[in-house]
């Protein structure tokens, strides 16, 4: 069993654990990810490793309550265990011999851009962060960020934090400025690391770009995390989860991720009022 040694909130539909599982934290990398189960019979849940303490042992996760897997996960308590554990698995984020880095991070997506920013400070790197948000109530780890940013940039689609416009905006200012990055790194919601690749493709600057798509066995037995990249298939799970983002299909990736949206928004509906009958 894997302890929940501490839990916060960062906003209403985000959270942050960390878990003993030394084991895991041992041998983790930014951009790798494990599988969660949160009870014996229940769905396997991959989730980006957003940090790890290699002397305490643990692992950070930070997921956004969607289905009923993470309402449930969400609803676990400080000293409370979960079964499973599962990882590293994927491919880590390639850092070395890279000197200067952009570092796009939307919504949720901006605890898996963390470890990666982290890393690239550590390792010496410039680093310039871009980060985005829909309001400033969605805002999460902006000190996090900028603690190892050489350049922070924070973006909200409405304009109540930070500047208004999304992630695309600053990036293509700091390009036709004729900023150079030997590599843009993004990671967030498909929609938004579609356009900041179609931005840097037009300066042809290389651009990876961390994929989620949905995901059993985390294996590539079952076939569920099949990506188009460059016209070939790919498996999130053992390729990746980071591709070349010019290569990517994305339209492809929206589609198959749009399967099971209201089946998962059913499933949490459940889980809730599950709850709500207990505590009656």
């Amino acid at each position: 069993m894997y302890t929940i040694v501490s839990k916060k909130s960062l906003n209403p539909t985000v959270t942050q654990m960390e878990i003993y599982a030394p084991f895991v934290a041992k041998k983790a990398l930014p951009g790798q990810f494990i599988i969660i189960r949160v009870h014996e019979d229940g769905e396997r849940i991959p989730l980006t490793i957003a940090g790890y303490d290699r002397e305490k042992g643990t692992v950070t996760i930070i997921f956004q309550i969607v289905g009923a897997g993470t309402e449930l996960l969400n609803h676990k308590k400080e000293g409370e265990s979960i079964p499973d554990f599962v990882g590293p698995l994927g491919r880590p984020t390639h850092t070395e011999g890279l000197k200067k880095v952009c570092v796009v991070g939307g919504g949720v997506g901006c605890a898996i851009a963390l470890p990666v920013a982290k890393a690239l400070h550590e390792q010496g790197a410039e680093v310039t962060s871009i980060i985005g948000f829909r309001n400033k109530d969605l805002v999460i780890l902006e000190e996090e960020f900028k603690a190892c940013s050489n350049h922070f940039h924070m973006m909200t689609d409405d304009g109540s934090y930070g500047r208004q416009g999304n992630v695309c905006v600053p990036l293509k200012e700091l390009l036709e400025g004729g900023e150079t990055f030997d590599e843009v790194i993004t990671i967030g919601p498909l929609i938004m690391m579609k356009f900041v690749c179609a931005t840097t493709k037009e300066f042809g600057v290389k651009t990876i770009a961390s994929m989620n798509p949905i995901m059993i066995d985390g294996t590539g037995m079952c076939g569920g995390c099949r990506l188009t990249v460059g016209g070939e298939m790919k498996f999130a799970c053992v390729d990746g989860p980071e591709f070349d983002g010019h290569l990517i299909d994305f339209d492809e990736a929206m589609s198959r991720s749009r399967t099971y949206a209201e089946f998962e928004a059913h499933k949490r509906e459940e889980a809730c009022n599950l709850f709500k009958k207990e505590v009656k």
